[in-house]
């Protein structure tokens, strides 16, 4: 279960911007892990959730699933983690722990499984999420941070991080020498050149906006960049890709991206458009390829991930803000204003009243 002190939303038309007077009843099961929030990443999700753009918000809502803090007690039965270690909880705080999916490690397809916010949790609770002083949750679904992983820079990787680390990983996009597409340099992209560079792999950076090259090649380290709008650029990279992560939430045509592809090469989506994709058969079929859709990863992966990450350098670029600022950095979000995630300063600026 995860309970915190919250820092609700009332209704759909505002924003986070208080916090209860009182803390929410806590207590460490002998599972669980409490953890000391210290650092939450705002993601997109959040400014759609408080919203209600999705229809399922359940108020107050308490956003926050980038979540990287210090544990400060743990259940009786736990072994990973004690006191003073440094972790993190992503998108995930439970799910049923039986079911195939749970059993492979893949818990991001249990049908039972509970998101770290606006979610009923299986005693019939509903979750609240980072934006909090402290988090209790089962120790199945903890990370730990490696040292050379900073706090602030890898709360963002617990969403951003896995949600293109898993797709990169399962569809084969992670051999070095092969060639990989990154459409859309933002929260999720950035993220994306980074890992598949830490693979080993050719990366090219196709986006709309041609303000974004110097930043792809000389900050990022991709090695070609590709302005969508440029016919002759997309017909120039045509057949060259064995795959693609299109991280683009908006509504674009699909067969100029499917033409950039090697026969038998993937498009995997990681974005959220609001509209049905349209894409003709012929596509697809001519050159055998594959589109193909990703959520989140399992708790195997998202360990995995943070370890390759450390390893390898790879963080998230980050804006720290207070947490009297999160109502100015959502407005700032909503019109794409920020290089590439905000982290909420939880533990200098969110005090706990208890």
């Amino acid at each position: 279960m995860c309970k915190q002190l919250m820092n609700s939303s009332e209704n759909e038309d505002s924003l986070p911007a208080r916090r209860c007077a009182s803390a929410i009843s806590m207590s460490t099961g002998d599972d669980d892990v409490a953890i000391k929030i210290l650092y939450c990443g705002i993601c997109h999700s959040d400014l759609h959730s408080i919203k209600n753009e999705w229809h399922n918000a359940m108020y107050p809502v308490v956003p926050g699933h980038e979540i990287a803090g210090v544990v400060t007690e743990v259940g009786k039965n736990v072994t990973k983690f004690k006191a003073g270690d440094r972790v993190g909880v992503g998108c995930i705080v439970n799910s049923c722990q039986s079911c195939d999916s749970c059993n492979e490690g893949f818990e991001n397809h249990c049908r039972g499984m509970i998101f770290t916010y606006n979610s009923v949790d299986l005693d019939g609770t509903v979750t609240y999420g980072g934006y909090s002083s402290n988090v209790v949750v089962h120790e199945r679904f903890v990370v730990r941070f490696p040292d050379a992983m900073p706090l602030d820079q890898g709360a963002p990787l617990l969403c951003a991080g896995i949600t293109v680390y898993s797709p990169m990983k399962h569809h084969g996009l992670n051999v070095p020498g092969k060639h990989v597409g990154v459409v859309g340099l933002g929260g999720l992209g950035h993220v994306a050149v980074k890992f598949a560079k830490a693979f080993g792999m050719k990366v090219t950076v196709i986006s709309s906006s041609p303000a974004k090259k110097q930043e792809a090649l000389e900050r990022h380290g991709a090695d070609a960049f590709i302005v969508s709008r440029n016919d002759d650029e997309m017909k120039a990279a045509a057949g060259t890709m064995d795959g693609i992560i299109n991280t683009v939430s908006a509504n674009i045509p699909m067969a100029p991206y499917m033409s950039m592809l090697k026969p038998y090469g993937k498009m995997i989506m990681v974005g959220l458009p609001d509209k049905p994709l349209e894409i003709p058969p012929f596509d697809l079929m001519t050159g055998s390829k594959t589109l193909a859709g990703s959520c989140i990863g399992g708790m195997r992966d998202t360990q995995e991930m943070i370890d390759v990450a450390a390893k390898h350098g790879v963080t998230a670029d980050i804006e720290v803000v207070g947490a009297d600022y999160v109502n100015t950095a959502m407005e700032r979000l909503a019109k794409a204003d920020v290089r590439y995630r905000f982290v909420i300063d939880i533990g200098n600026t969110l005090k706990s009243s208890d």
